[in-house]
């Protein structure tokens, strides 16, 4: 979409980690800014094992980063209102046309902080709920009485799936028609042409001929790590062949590898360790199925990511993962429950079907690269927003 009319934008984001959010959020900023508008990305600072993104990412000279100590992502009673108090002066100095903040605690003070300061239009993108059924019952009442304040601070809320909306309406934060689905984007053609590199094996110490079952997650709690071990453990007592790649780090690294260790696996797991983004197509191409047992996520990036490869992902069926993971048609979704035996066993068995069965397999190959390959470019994406934002502006004045 070619824009005649030029917009100042803010994203505001707590930190700019290697993950999904960061990574929808730079993409947005990127191409709006590609596009000649004035763009502005606000986060705070990114230290620590999970990967600074804008370090790894592909920069354009025209994006202005401001980085500020004071918006951290956890709740603090000494920097949430500086924060604050930063934002609101910064949003009314530089006369910003559009402020569109990201997940729940940038959202939360970003939002009221441009509504204060007469911001014309205000928006907000819920990657993942902060409130969900793992946390404690006292934080999530503040997440969702700090949502539902934040709500009434803002023009319009998108969401990178339905199920996402879905929890908001159901928690009562704001009415239906405040809320649209925009899905995720990304280099979505760097997947669709991901091949297999007989040399990433060899860098990895993986035989060029043996199965690869990958994970593109932190290695952090809620992640799914304590399913994706122990189902690997299981299918290789069928399947020694095969061979596991966790691509990411964080807080759990050193605790799965000593679990590996002493499940005498350690031959068959390889960690990757944080790759820039535009690497992690390669990653993606040496993979024949993708296991995201994350209990806690919007609408996993990496699903999508193997889908467009022509992988087969697998994941429980929980958030936006069920909106492209059709069962038996581009992969499966396994119901979420506490047996973690059972649920082991089955991951193993649906794995071992697919990768015994190499029709199958090419069938449901076929159909998740069709699945995603239009609404998942990050092109489309940043047109639907630019859309919005013109609509949006037009329709405050």
């Amino acid at each position: 979409m070619n824009c005649e009319k030029k917009l100042k934008i803010c994203h505001v984001i707590t930190r700019m980690v290697v993950g999904g959010a960061q990574e929808n959020t730079l993409f947005t900023a990127l191409d709006h800014a590609e596009k000649d508008h004035d763009v502005t990305l606000v986060t705070g600072f990114s230290p620590g094992r999970e990967g600074e993104l804008l370090q790894k990412a592909k920069l354009n000279s025209k994006l202005r980063i401001v980085e500020t100590p004071t918006l951290c992502r956890e709740l603090s009673l000494k920097n949430d209102p500086k924060a604050y108090f930063f934002l609101k002066r910064f949003f009314k100095e530089n006369y910003f046309d559009v402020v569109h903040t990201h997940s729940s605690k940038a959202g939360i003070i970003g939002r009221i902080a441009a509504w204060n300061a007469k911001v014309p239009f205000v928006v907000h993108t819920v990657h993942g709920q902060a409130f969900h059924p793992f946390e404690k019952a006292w934080k999530n009442f503040i997440y969702k009485t700090a949502e539902r304040y934040a709500a009434k601070k803002c023009h319009k809320i998108y969401a990178v799936a339905q199920a996402m909306i879905n929890q908001c309406i159901e928690a009562k934060i704001a009415p239906a028609e405040k809320y649209m689905v925009v899905y995720s984007g990304m280099e979505i053609g760097d997947f669709l042409n991901a091949k297999k590199s007989p040399e990433l094996c060899q860098k990895l110490q993986i035989p060029s001929n043996a199965p690869v079952i990958g994970s593109i997650a932190r290695l952090f709690p809620l992640k799914g790590y304590e399913y994706f071990i122990p189902a690997a453990h299981a299918l290789l007592q069928k399947r020694p062949d095969v061979h596991f790649l966790l691509v990411g780090d964080g807080s759990m690294h050193d605790e799965l590898i000593e679990q590996v260790k002493k499940l005498g696996i350690e031959k068959n797991i390889h960690f990757a360790g944080l790759v820039a983004p535009y690497e992690v197509p390669l990653y993606v191409g040496n993979m024949d199925l993708l296991w995201h047992f994350s209990v806690r996520e919007g609408l996993p990036r990496s699903v999508v990511q193997a889908l467009a490869a022509g992988k087969i992902p697998m994941s429980f069926a929980l958030d936006g993962a069920p909106e492209v993971i059709l069962n038996d048609l581009s992969g499966y979704t396994l119901p979420y429950r506490d047996d973690m035996d059972d649920v082991i066993s089955e991951i193993a068995e649906k794995s071992e079907y697919l990768l015994n069965n190499p029709d199958v397999y090419k069938k449901m190959s076929d159909y998740g690269r069709e699945l995603v390959r239009e609404k998942f470019d990050h092109h489309y994406m940043a047109d639907v927003l630019e859309k919005e934002y013109l609509s949006g502006i037009d329709g405050a004045k």
